[in-house]
């Protein structure tokens, strides 16, 4: 995984990208076109290896237990394998809770890892010790919200690195059907347009919405050296079989589909109706 913090220092002074706001529809206009939300750092955190952000379901109550999404592969256990499915492992991992600016607004820790995988999909879902209001009574931090809807191709995105705090701008340039780096296989994964160069320690970083404010992915890998399907070099499989490499080309996991499988409480259920996440 190439979006992870090793190999990553050579990359520290490449610049940031700038948002570019909307302007306003004349008043005669029946429906005015909706400006994009200023994207910034706010809940999203850094994790000692990679990035991450606080979300919550369209469904989550402000007294649940809060979630911290990231990357399967920013485990502190290392990778899982292929087929691994991992829920309700301790943990005691403790991430910097960001502000708006990128600042630190505090520490947050975790009791468990809910839920984590890189079997179809790359993610881990921490459960911290707090819940959502305690950590915005606290701190003055909202939780991100989870888009329950499939990301659109070619509409605006915000990659939002907490390690880096740094934000590219770019859009959805299609899906890869299946997107294959060594051992690991990843289903209807996010391809950007060439702008979102993402580099290590980016891997976790919330893939944000500007039009909605909402997460629609998590970013996770490129391919580097325009190898074919290797580790750091992921290649794309279509339909047919078909492989294309990509040199350069950097690739997210849809999240859409974790809101289907969190019940009652912020609690993983992998039975619920409509919930496809691999099961341990």
């Amino acid at each position: 995984m190439n979006r992870s913090l090793v190999g990553a220092l050579s990359a520290l002074l490449l610049g940031g990208a700038t948002l570019v706001g909307a302007g306003a529809a004349p008043a005669t206009a029946a429906s005015p076109a909706k400006a994009p939300k200023a994207v910034d750092f706010a809940g999203t955190v850094a994790l000692s290896n990679c990035s991450g952000s606080v979300v919550r379901t369209p469904g989550s109550a402000d007294s649940d237990p809060a979630l911290v999404l990231s990357n399967g592969h920013c485990l502190e256990s290392g990778f899982p394998g292929a087929g691994e499915v991992i829920v309700d492992q301790p943990s005691s991992r403790s991430f910097t809770l960001l502000t708006a600016s990128g600042g630190s607004a505090g520490t947050v820790r975790a009791n468990k890892v809910a839920y984590a995988t890189m079997t179809d999909t790359d993610i881990s879902l921490y459960q911290l010790t707090s819940t959502y209001a305690q950590i915005q009574s606290a701190y003055g931090i909202k939780a991100l919200t989870l888009s329950d809807s499939h990301p659109t191709r070619g509409s605006a995105i915000n990659v939002v690195s907490g390690y880096w705090k740094k934000i590219y701008s770019c859009n959805i340039d299609g899906f890869a059907y299946r997107l294959k780096e060594g051992d690991w296989t990843w289903k209807d994964s996010v391809r950007y347009t060439s702008a979102c160069d993402t580099i290590g320690g980016t891997s976790g970083s919330p893939v944000v919405d500007p039009a909605s404010g909402k997460v629609v992915a998590v970013n996770n890998t490129g391919n580097e050296d325009g190898a074919r399907c290797t580790l750091n070099n992921p290649c794309e499989v279509d339909e047919n079989g078909a492989v294309t490499v990509r040199k350069g080309i950097n690739y997210a996991q849809e999240t859409y589909g974790i809101t289907k499988c969190v019940t009652t409480g912020n609690k993983i259920d992998l039975n619920l109706a409509g919930c496809v996440l691999p099961k341990p």
